[in-house]
C-alpha cells in the first residue's frame, strides 16, 4: 500500500511516503515553517518514490494533541489532497508517532520487546500532553488516555520501573517530570520529536485494521479548548513556579 503522511504537530514538521514498507521521509526542526514546506516536500519524496498523487492508497496524518495551528494545518492539507483524490484519511494520535522514537533508546539490559513507553510533549502554559505505551510487533499500544496536565502531577500507570521517556515534556517547566518520575525510567531522551516516518508505519498498520476514515470526519484532538493564559493564570502560574 502506498501511503503519504504529514506531521507538524510539534515545532518540527516532517513528510513522509511510505510504499509498501519502503519509508522516505523529510524532517526540519522548523517551527513557523510548516506550511511553506509540507506541500513541497510532499510532490519531492512522491517523486523520489516513484508514484503518482493518484496512486496513493490514502493520507495519514497527525491528529494531535501538539500545537494547534501544526495540528490545524496537517488535518487542512490533507483533507484537501483526500478529497481531491477520493482517498481515506488515516488519524493517528501524535503521542504515539512520539512513542515510536524510543525504539532508538537501548539501556542496558532492557529487552527488544515489548517497551513500555511515556511519551510526553511540552504543551506549554505550564502543562505537557501525556499518555503511556506498550510497543509490540511495530506497533504502538495506549496502555491509559491522552491527558494534558501539569508535569509534576503526570503519573504513569501501574507498578513498572523500566519506563522509557520520550518527548520534550521531560524538558518543561525546569524538568519537573522528569524530577517527580525520574526513578521509574529506564532511558529518557527529552529531545525526542514525533517524525512522519513514524507515523506512516503506525498509519499503515492502522489502515490494515480498517482504521481509515473519510477526509469530512476527521477530528483533531486539542485536549484542551484554550490556546493562551490570561493575565490572572499567568500571575498564579508564576507563583506556583517560585
Amino acid at each position: 500500500m502506498n501511503l503519504l503522511a504529514f506531521e507538524t504537530a510539534t515545532e518540527a514538521c516532517s513528510v513522509a511516503v511510505w510504499l509498501d514498507g519502503e519509508v522516505h521521509e523529510r524532517f526540519e526542526l522548523a517551527p513557523r515553517r510548516h506550511a511553506e514546506l509540507s506541500l513541497p516536500w510532499a510532490e519531492e519524496l512522491l517523486a523520489q518514490a516513484g508514484i503518482k498523487r493518484n496512486q496513493l492508497d490514502a493520507i495519514a496524518i497527525s491528529r494531535g494533541p501538539g500545537a494547534f495551528t501544526g495540528v490545524r494545518l496537517a488535518i487542512a492539507i490533507a483533507q484537501g489532497i483526500a478529497l481531491a483524490l477520493d482517498k481515506p484519511i488515516v488519524p493517528v494520535s501524535t503521542l504515539a508517532v512520539l512513542a515510536l522514537r524510543a525504539q532508538g533508546l537501548k539501556p542496558l539490559g532492557a529487552s527488544a520487546e515489548p517497551q513500555r513507553v511515556f511519551a510526553a510533549i511540552d504543551a506549554r502554559m505550564g502543562e505537557v500532553y501525556t499518555a503511556a505505551y506498550e510497543l509490540r510487533d511495530g506497533d504502538a499500544f495506549a496502555l491509559n488516555e491522552e491527558v494534558v496536565i501539569a508535569p509534576n502531577a503526570a503519573t504513569v500507570p501501574g507498578d513498572y520501573d523500566g519506563w522509557l521517556g520520550v518527548g520534550t515534556g521531560f524538558a518543561a517547566a525546569e524538568g519537573a517530570l522528569r524530577e517527580g518520575l525520574g526513578e521509574r525510567f529506564a532511558a529518557i531522551d527529552a529531545q525526542a520529536l514525533p517524525h512522519a516516518a513514524d507515523l506512516a508505519r503506525l498509519a499503515a498498520l492502522a489502515y490494515a485494521r480498517g482504521d481509515a476514515v473519510a477526509p469530512e470526519r476527521i477530528e483533531p484532538a486539542y485536549l484542551r479548548n484554550n490556546v493562551a493564559l490570561t493575565i490572572a493564570e499567568q500571575v498564579a502560574l508564576r507563583a506556583r513556579a517560585k
